[in-house]
This record gives C-alpha cells, sequence and structure tokens, in this order.
C-alpha cells in the first residue's frame, strides 16, 4: 500500500546511524544516497516498494512508524541491538491488545519519532 515516507531529521547522521542499526535484524540497511539539486543530502532505507527515505532539516514531528518483521525472534531482536546501542526504549517486546498475535517493540528515533517493529501472527 505504502510505496516509501519521506522525513526530516535534525541531525542526518545520527538519524542513519539508528535506522541502520534497527533496521539490521529486520533485513534491511540503506539503499540509496544523494543529494537534491539545492545539495540537500538524502539517505534511502528498505527496498525499491516499500522504503524510509530521510534528509535534514526541520524535523517531522510525532510519528509512528511500523516496520513489518518476519517473526517474533526479528522484533526482539529489533528492541534488543536499538538499546544496546544506546535508543531509548519506549516498549518492550510483546502481545499487544490491537489484535490476537500482534507483537511489537517500540523505541524513540533521535528526533523523539516512535518507531516499532511488528509481527501480525495470524
Amino acid at each position: 500500500m505504502i510505496d516509501h515516507v519521506f522525513i526530516r531529521v535534525h541531525d542526518l547522521g545520527a538519524a542513519r546511524h539508528f535506522y541502520e542499526t534497527v533496521l539490521e535484524p529486520l533485513g534491511r540497511g540503506v539503499w540509496a544516497t544523494g543529494n537534491e539539486p539545492d545539495g540537500d543530502e538524502w539517505v534511502g532505507l528498505g527496498a525499491r516498494g516499500g522504503s524510509l527515505w530521510l534528509t535534514q532539516g526541520d524535523p517531522t514531528e510525532n510519528l509512528h512508524i511500523a516496520f513489518a518483521a518476519h517473526d517474533n525472534a526479528s522484533v526482539d531482536e529489533f528492541h534488543r541491538v536499538a538499546t544496546a546501542a544506546g535508543f531509548r526504549d519506549n516498549g518492550a517486546p510483546g502481545e499487544r491488545h490491537y489484535h490476537p498475535g500482534y507483537y511489537g517493540a517500540f523505541v524513540l528515533d533521535p528526533d523523539g519519532n516512535n518507531i516499532e517493529s511488528v509481527c501480525h501472527n495470524r
């Protein structure tokens, strides 16, 4: 349904480090980098047809982005590597009330956005 999301971040280097760290357990990483004609740098993570793009600027506020995981172990690893790297926990891995089989974990990115990994066990 969603092809890509583009967000502005306060510090592109810090945001890139965060997203590379938390997306690695989900089998995703940087796949494109470049500059806009005005010189603004950007980084694309994920894959064609399902990607997250970052650029530096006034941060986009109050985002909640959920990345799909193949299984609960990947959700656990997402949370483990994020917190081990010093990023803030915003909800330990576990079942959620949203629907039966919803297993998720939450961390905050450097701009305070709520970043989730989720597996829908149905």
